[in-house]
């Protein structure tokens, strides 16, 4: 079941994460954030003139919001309904990009690709410490966003203890 937050102007303009952080603060302390994998989305209720063609993403205010709350919360994508489109958008707040009206977003190669080994970092360790498998997760993720990992990664993030 998706659950959408929603986010007005004020929320953004003054940079308050309180809607997000109220609900998934309540999932860590009940201990049961995995229960929410994939299911966040967002509603934006933010003004702009009927002939605005910029997309969310595009609007500076909202992409610092979205800094903001990656900072808070690196681990993010986790929660984020991929099959909505919540992790496209959500990258897209994040990496630079431009729109094209047959090809639809196109990220900065290089600002995408240091964006997906940040989260694949970010994500191993977290979901190491939720006590969650994690490479089927990190691949899935990194195919959505046009990335192929390699067991070789794997292999040098848990290396073989030595005795």
């Amino acid at each position: 079941m998706a659950i959408t937050i929603k986010l007005n102007s004020h929320c953004i303009n003054d940079l308050d994460l309180s809607p997000v952080q109220t609900r998934i603060d309540q999932w860590l302390t009940e201990g049961a954030i995995a229960n929410y994998e994939q299911q966040l989305g967002f509603e934006f209720s933010y003004p702009r003139q009927p002939d605005d063609p910029r997309e969310w993403s595009e609007i500076p205010e909202i992409r610092l919001w979205f800094i903001r709350l990656d900072v808070q919360y690196p681990w993010l994508p986790f929660l984020l309904d991929w099959k909505a489109g919540e992790l496209a958008r959500y990258t897209a707040m994040l990496v630079p990009h431009q729109f094209n009206r047959t090809e639809g977003i196109q990220y900065n190669p290089e600002a995408l690709e240091i964006f997906v080994m940040q989260k694949v970092f970010v994500l191993n360790n977290w979901l190491q410490q939720i006590g969650l498998p994690n490479q089927s997760r990190l691949k899935s993720m990194a195919k959505m966003l046009g990335y192929e990992l390699d067991d070789t990664l794997f292999d040098l993030m848990f290396p073989p203890k030595r005795t």
